[in-house]
């Protein structure tokens, strides 16, 4: 009771006698004047892909007068790339461009940058305005309230992605595509209940420019004769015949594109290093299952060993094998199983039947597996030609042409 007395007062005296406060100043909203972008953490919803928990947050823009709004899901952390993708897929599903894009002094995009780095991604930020013709604005540092339209959105959304998870029933999805794809539906819906005012702010809009800006960044690697390159401290696997060779590539926020002078030979998914500052490894096994077939024991001591098995299946089969025989088997029989995903096409269906059979307790049977998994034999179909005889072609030795009219 005391404290609560002493708070009070001292409250009442700060009342009178108290220092000016800040005060916030209510806007009134133009059509078609701001558009605003701004980053949220989606951790706390827990979403999973096959099973694998998805560490990945959301780039949102919203229009200030009508509320429309577009979300796109960011694998990696808040960076000009994710920015620069995010906002122009959202400028090209809007179909037209407010006049002023307002950001929060793209902070997160700069965090523990060099200074060189971060001038040049500012320099990049204001050619991407300029080309699409908007003015770039920036909160006040620390000041959220500054971007008020933005940062109260991002609670709505979840709370409406929480709710169509919930009415979903389970929150794993089969893949990116389809949790983008339910991503896209929910604000779909969001956006379907302010459609008058959609409209009405869409005819004020400024048009699209002719085409896109470069929304990714480029580097040039070397293929080594470990079937792969290393950019950003994670390892990527390429097809082999590209080892010797030079590739220019673009780093997208989920994925690289890799050219070979003019022509896109792989795209691949982008990783990330670990947070312990060792490498990180993105590895397709199909990629280097041929080489590894001639040398089977290279699989035990892999450097990327666990990136190399597609699922857990496969992981399993070659630790129960280790255990109950030699190393030399263990990887024999796993290198053919990994063969065999890849010759057949069957990588998810041999998956389902090496954990059917590990959890009955037994060991795989590489070829039994390998006749279950052979593929039909195509029946052969009678071919019967009907000759023609050859008086047949002694008659048109005697056919002259007709004379001219």
């Amino acid at each position: 009771g005391v404290r609560r007395t002493l708070e009070r007062r001292i409250r009442a005296w700060r009342a009178v006698n108290g220092p000016d406060q800040d005060v916030v100043f209510r806007q009134e909203h133009v059509p078609g004047r701001m558009g605003l972008s701004d980053f949220t953490d989606m951790a706390e919803l827990a979403v999973t892909v096959v099973g694998q928990p998805l560490e990945h947050r959301l780039y949102h823009f919203r229009l200030a007068y009508s509320g429309w709004e577009y979300a796109h899901v960011v694998l990696g952390g808040e960076s000009f790339v994710a920015l620069a993708e995010g906002l122009q897929n959202a400028l090209w599903s809007l179909g037209g461009v407010p006049a002023e894009h307002r950001s929060d002094s793209l902070s997160a995009a700069f965090r523990n940058l060099e200074r060189d780095t971060a001038e040049d991604a500012t320099h990049r930020y204001e050619q991407l305005c300029a080309h699409y013709g908007m003015i770039p604005t920036r909160n006040n540092r620390g000041v959220a309230h500054e971007n008020g339209s933005i940062e109260s959105a991002h609670g709505h959304l979840k709370h409406a992605v929480r709710d169509a998870l919930l009415l979903r029933g389970t929150r794993d999805f089969d893949g990116l595509a389809a949790y983008r794809r339910f991503i896209d539906e929910v604000v779909g819906q969001q956006n379907a209940r302010r459609a008058k005012p959609v409209e009405a702010e869409r005819a004020i809009l400024k048009p699209l420019p002719a085409g896109r800006a470069g929304d990714f960044e480029e580097a040039l690697v070397h293929v080594t004769s470990s079937g792969g390159f290393t950019l950003r401290k994670v390892f990527y696997t390429v097809p082999s015949r590209l080892i010797g060779h030079r590739l220019r590539v673009r780093l997208f926020d989920d994925r690289l594109d890799c050219f070979l002078g003019g022509t896109l030979v792989a795209t691949l998914p982008r990783g990330r290093s670990r947070g312990n500052g060792k490498h990180g490894h993105v590895v397709d096994y199909r990629h280097v299952i041929h080489a590894l077939r001639r040398k089977p024991m290279a699989l035990l001591n892999l450097v990327y060993r666990d990136q190399l098995f597609p699922r857990r299946a496969y992981a399993r089969v070659f630790e129960a094998l280790l255990a109950a025989g030699s190393e030399r088997q263990a990887c024999t029989i796993t290198v053919g199983l990994l063969s065999l995903a890849h010759e057949r096409g069957c990588e998810a269906e041999l998956a389902q039947v090496l954990d059917a059979e590990l959890d009955a307790g037994r060991l795989p049977d590489p070829q039994g597996l390998r006749e279950c998994f052979q593929p039909a034999t195509p029946a052969i179909t009678d071919v019967v030609v009907e000759l023609v005889p050859l008086s047949v072609y002694d008659e048109l030795g005697t056919v002259r042409p007709g004379a001219a009219a």
